[in-house]
């Protein structure tokens, strides 16, 4: 095996794509794996292969696990628009339902993971240049400093949004014609601020740690809540039932952490935070938390969930049932992204080490590589999105209260939605080396305000006359903004990635999506039963696009496809 891991192994290489380095590794004797992390060149990396190996495993269970949440996210889904169809009931749910889709991409998802994961990878990396000095431990102290302080913050913002919900409710949806029970909703999941904060937390230090799967359960723990509740209290409480398996859900999601929190991450004595200067070891040892850092962090993660602020209170505007055809369409077209973000949110402990330890070269061939495998996830599940919409619609919620004019409104909405996913996707995985140094950063905040600006200015234009559909397609211009913005500003202010190589490589994959797309969506209808349609598909969109892919040379179809040949067909 070759000791070296930078993704361009000497080999042959394959013909056509000289003129675009590939992001994947290159067919060469023995390759390290996908995920394996790259090494400059003439570097030793002896534990590069065992790496790449152990984030390989950690990927894969990983993606079983998220895609466990997202079938379950479908049930959860499916069980509220059986009950509650697109109604004025289901439309105070996903009201009330803005607070945790905020703070699961504030606490767990993005801002939490953006701030901690970078603060446990240089207490770690600190640790282990300290050694065993005897009482200097900086992941107790990074601990003892934080948690206490987070927990207090959080309880009062959670009590804050239970009593201020009829003001929420009245910003975020003014054109309901009775809030009251979009306002009894949220309080109900109010309590998520607290909750989503804790599992953030525990989230962001495990996978410092490098254990992936307790985080990755959290969804599956809170869909159980979420179900289980709606199931067992619809017929009494209504869609409330829905809003109190929100809250239950959320506990679950911190009692699948928290034994395997407590053998990783050693814990301080306990003592009341002062939320004045912390202790003298602590200043000493725990990395760097302030406000410096937390603002940039805040103020992108903010801006980037506001995007479905003005969706909403846009769609308020429409008649009864647009702000749950947005919700359904934009679910199930997020899904392709979703799972292309698995892959960064696994490598972005060792992007954040590699900074730490001052290893820029490391960490551009990682965040390439990294490009290179997400877009090829979200555009090939774009192409799936484009050309089967309906009948994923019709299969995934077409029974109950949700009739076929809901199943062809939220299809064609989630056709518009699926142009801005790359977008998304893009956004996701370049915010992460931006804030790996740990360093206050403006850029991404500038950079995600600009888009939604763009998104607000796109969408009071074509509300009005396009409807959900307009609203549809203001966010995938504004989100499209902001990734081509993040993606210029990322090689000249924190990572050297050659931008030109993965703007080429990203525009070949699109023109493979968009093919495959209209092949599927030129085919779907000729198979009369969704099912067998969807089916049907499920092999013709992936053949398009690889064959596709293939013909424009991309670096990622021709690198996969010979790995694939030879692990599978050569027996390698």
């Amino acid at each position: 095996m070759s000791d070296t891991g930078t993704g361009t192994e000497t080999g042959a290489r394959p013909a056509g794509v000289a003129a675009a380095p590939p992001l994947l590794p290159a067919p060469g004797p023995e390759p390290e794996g996908l995920l394996s992390p790259g090494v400059a060149p003439g570097t030793s990396s002896g534990e590069a292969p065992r790496l790449g190996s152990f984030l390989a495993r950690a990927a894969a269970g990983t993606a079983v696990l998220t895609v466990v949440a997202a079938v379950l996210g479908l049930v959860r889904d499916q069980a509220i628009a059986r009950y509650f169809g697109a109604s004025d009931a289901s439309d105070a749910f996903l009201i009330a339902w803005t607070v945790p889709e905020m703070a699961a991409t504030l606490l767990i998802e993005d801002g939490m993971a953006l701030l901690l994961v970078p603060a446990f990878s240089l207490a770690l990396t600190r640790r282990a240049a300290a050694g065993e000095a005897p009482g200097s431990d900086p992941v107790r102290d990074l601990v003892a400093t934080t948690l206490p302080r987070l927990f207090l913050l959080l309880a009062g913002g959670a009590a804050l949004l239970i009593a201020g919900a009829p003001w929420v409710v009245g910003v975020l949806a003014p054109g309901l014609a009775d809030p009251r029970l979009a306002v009894d909703c949220t309080r109900l999941t109010s309590v998520t601020v607290l909750t989503f904060g804790i599992t953030g937390y525990f989230s962001a230090a495990l996978r410092a740690h490098r254990s992936f799967l307790p985080p990755a359960g959290v969804y599956v723990a809170y869909n159980l809540g979420i179900i289980g509740m709606t199931l067992a209290l619809h017929a009494v409480w209504g869609v409330r039932a829905a809003a109190v398996g929100v809250a239950v859900g959320s506990v679950l999601m911190i009692l699948t952490q928290l034994p395997v929190f407590l053998r990783l991450v050693p814990l301080a004595r306990p003592r009341l935070p002062r939320f004045g200067r912390p202790g003298r070891r602590a200043a000493r040892t725990a990395p760097p938390l302030g406000f410096a850092v937390l603002a940039p962090v805040v103020l992108f993660v903010v801006s980037r969930q506001s995007q479905v602020l003005v969706e909403r209170f846009l769609a308020s505007t429409l008649p009864a049932g647009a702000i749950s055809h947005l919700n359904y369409a934009q679910k199930v077209a997020q899904m392709p992204m979703v799972l292309s973000l698995m892959i960064c949110t696994v490598t972005f402990p060792v992007v954040a080490q590699a900074m730490a330890a001052g290893d820029r070269e490391k960490a551009r061939l990682r965040v390439e590589r990294d490009l290179g495998l997400a877009g090829t996830v979200v555009l090939l599940g774009t192409a799936v999105v484009l050309g089967y919409a309906p009948q994923i619609i019709e299969v995934l919620f077409q029974r109950g209260a949700f009739d076929a004019a809901d199943t062809a409104s939220t299809a064609q909405v989630m056709r518009v939605y699926a142009l801005g996913l790359l977008g998304h996707c893009l956004v996701g995985a370049l915010s992460r080396p931006f804030f790996s140094s740990g360093r206050p950063t403006w850029f991404p905040a500038f950079a995600m305000g600009t888009g939604l600006l763009v998104t607000m200015g796109a969408g009071y234009a074509l509300t009005y006359r396009f409807g959900v559909d307009g609203i549809a397609t203001a966010n995938a211009i504004g989100i499209s903004t902001t990734a081509l913005l993040l993606l210029m500003g990322l090689g000249t202010r924190v990572v050297p990635i050659r931008t030109r190589a993965v703007a080429l490589s990203l525009g070949r994959l699109t023109g493979a999506s968009l093919v495959a797309g209209v092949a599927g969506w030129a085919c779907a209808p000729l198979v009369p039963d969704p099912v067998l349609s969807l089916a049907a598909g499920c092999l013709l969109v992936p053949s398009a696009f690889f064959l596709t892919g293939l013909a424009l040379r991309s670096p990622e179809v021709v690198s996969l496809l010979a790995l694939t040949r030879r692990r599978f067909l050569d027996g390698r």
